[in-house]
């Protein structure tokens, strides 16, 4: 299935909490790497991806992986920084 199709009707950010689902989180990455209802952001959608995968998502470690080929050691350091801080405030 194509990402676009996956992340329809997300509103990424929006009333995520820890709560979410690892699916949930899956599509958050989906839409910030397709740009689906946001603007496409590679590190960003590493983030949500490495957060669906803690979540147990096999699904996301494929999308995190394709993501990861495209992005400097920086900007993957970036997403991990950016998943640990998000991890921080929902607890």
């Amino acid at each position: 299935m194509p990402y676009s199709e996956m992340a329809m009707d997300v509103a990424p950010e929006t009333g995520i909490t820890e709560a979410a689902t690892a699916d949930e989180l899956c599509k958050v990455g989906l839409a910030y790497c397709t740009g689906v209802g946001v603007d496409a952001d590679m590190v960003a959608a590493h983030k949500w991806f490495n957060l669906a995968v803690l979540k147990g998502s096999e699904e996301a470690k494929e999308y995190r992986q394709q993501m990861a080929d495209l992005l400097s050691s920086d900007e993957i350091k970036q997403a991990l920084k950016s998943a640990r801080d998000w991890l921080s405030l929902m607890n």
